[in-house]
């Protein structure tokens, strides 16, 4: 019997909540089998799912089908880990650092300023 797709989600721990699971299905961000996927689709044994996040990605195999969530230790055995090593988190250290930043505390940017890193952001 399918399981949907946000459900699973959030069974596997990727999203803390199925909400989370949701939106990111909607923005695009989920594939299964290599297509963009939407919350309610539902999810085979042996379906590869693709997510996409901010610096990095996931691929996880489906390898148990549940729909009640699971203690964390029990939550690992639903699914595989194949996520290629190009796609897995850089370590903090590692990370690009031409990402504007602000210093915490130093109010909302200027119009001037908010062009310039609306300048650096698109390029």
């Amino acid at each position: 019997m399918p399981v949907r797709l946000d459900k699973w989600l959030q069974v596997a721990r990727v999203f803390r909540t199925r909400t989370q699971a949701t939106k990111s299905c909607q923005a695009g961000r989920v594939r299964v089998n290599g297509t963009i996927a939407k919350p309610p689709r539902g999810l085979e044994l042996g379906d590869r799912v693709e997510i996409s996040f901010r610096d990095y990605g996931r691929a996880l195999e489906v390898l148990e089908l549940r729909d009640r969530t699971l203690p964390k230790a029990e939550a690992q055995r639903v699914f595989a880990d194949v996520t290629p090593p190009e796609l897995k988190r850089l370590p903090r250290e590692a990370q690009p650092v031409d990402v504007p930043r602000r210093e915490p505390g130093s109010g909302r940017p200027s119009k001037r300023e908010r062009r310039e890193l609306e300048r650096l952001r698109n390029r």
